[in-house]
């Protein structure tokens, strides 16, 4: 199959392109790039070749206002006349926008588009695809040209102000993988429907902009709160703590963590979730041994990474039968076989580096440390 993409170095267009290469591996697709630079002769060429089109080249912030038409909908006519000429007719997918609904230079445009792509499936009885995106974000999309999200990541990750004219103001968003999925619903023949005719993406997401904002300032300050925000699958933080990961300059991948160390060693917290607990990594030095408390709601979990020890427990208080104390289990663990050892509450429990190197174990806890409900109490494993 040869596939005719417009607009390859936009933003959809580039996010689409890579899926393509990815899915048409084995396949035998062949993708046709288009971008402005591309010369007429090889766009006709392409035209004639083709078995599916995707249309995505266009403008939306051009120095002269005249190019709006020129492209948006010249543009598009031109490439109809090719693809009929070449009397191959493929389905065509157009890339408008929620602004053809409106009356602005921008929108006008586009449902002048529009008309053209219908207009090619009448004559030519070819499927046709008319997606009106909303507000499109995710990765590799331009920063200070017209996505606001783009901006507002790049801003806060490098520390810069960002304008929000009326924060009450509803957006409607459309993550860029939902979009290319829904791209590739229709080169496989099915679409998601929506109003007035046009194809829609299944999953949007309306968010006022000053919610928007302070989830993108909440990302940024994640660093030191240490809290990992809603990783739910298909939720709009998800999408947007990836996208704004993506901005982030290339000299601040890394940021460092505060260790509380001491002789014995050093504890750090990782990870905080507002629903999972925490993540701390634990260092200790041959001979020590940490712990001796237990917790009455708390649960943890102990996995040695590198170093050799013992994990020893108790249960707390003694057998109502017997009248004796619950005995001690121990589980000897290294960094050479990696085993969980899952600690309880209501268990008093220790762990001692038996090694000669430093002991280093990553800890989960069912609940993040407040220091004014610890629910921590000293007792000694084996008295």
């Amino acid at each position: 199959m040869n596939i005719l993409v417009t607009g390859t170095k936009g933003f959809i267009g580039k996010n689409l392109v890579t899926v393509l290469q990815e899915r048409g591996q084995g396949q035998n697709w062949k993708i046709f790039a288009c971008s402005r630079e591309t010369e007429d002769k090889h766009l006709e060429s392409y035209c004639q070749s083709a078995d599916f089109v995707f249309h995505l080249a266009g403008v939306n912030r051009p120095e002269n206002p005249e190019e709006f038409m020129d492209v948006n909908a010249g543009f598009t006519v031109r490439l109809l006349e090719y693809l009929k000429k070449g009397k191959r007719c493929p389905p065509v997918v157009f890339a408008s926008s929620i602004q053809a609904a409106l009356d602005n230079p921008y929108g006008q445009s586009k449902k002048a588009g529009e008309e053209a792509v219908k207009q090619y499936g009448r004559e030519t009885r070819a499927k046709v695809y008319l997606y009106r995106f909303p507000n499109v974000f995710g990765k590799w999309c331009r920063p200070n040209y017209n996505s606001a999200i783009a901006t507002f990541c790049h801003n806060i990750a490098r520390g810069l102000p960002i304008q929000i004219h009326d924060p009450s103001a509803k957006v409607t968003l459309a993550y860029i993988d939902d979009v290319v999925a829904a791209l590739m619903d229709a080169l496989s023949g099915s679409s998601c429907q929506g109003k007035d005719g046009c194809c829609c993406v299944p999953v949007e997401y309306q968010v006022r902009l000053k919610e928007l904002a302070g989830m993108l300032y909440e990302f940024r300050d994640s660093r030191n709160t240490k809290k990992i925000p809603n990783m739910t699958k298909g939720s709009l933080s998800k999408k947007l703590y990836a996208t704004y990961l993506s901005y982030l300059p290339g000299d601040g991948f890394s940021y460092s963590l505060d260790m509380k160390q001491d002789e014995r060693g050093s504890f750090t917290e990782f990870i905080r979730t507002r629903e999972r607990g925490q993540v701390s990594v634990n260092v200790s030095k041959p001979g020590i041994t940490k712990g001796e408390h237990w917790h009455h709601t708390k649960t943890e979990k102990f996995l040695v990474v590198s170093g050799k020890g013992v994990i020893s427990l108790r249960k707390v208080g003694t057998d109502l039968e017997t009248g004796e104390r619950y005995p001690v289990l121990q589980y000897h663990v290294s960094g050479e076989r990696l085993q969980v050892i899952d600690i309880p509450a209501g268990y008093t429990h220790k762990i001692t580096n038996e090694g000669e190197t430093d002991l280093v174990t990553v800890m989960w806890c069912s609940e993040c440390f407040d220091p004014l409900m610890p629910d921590t109490y000293y007792l000694k494993v084996e008295e």
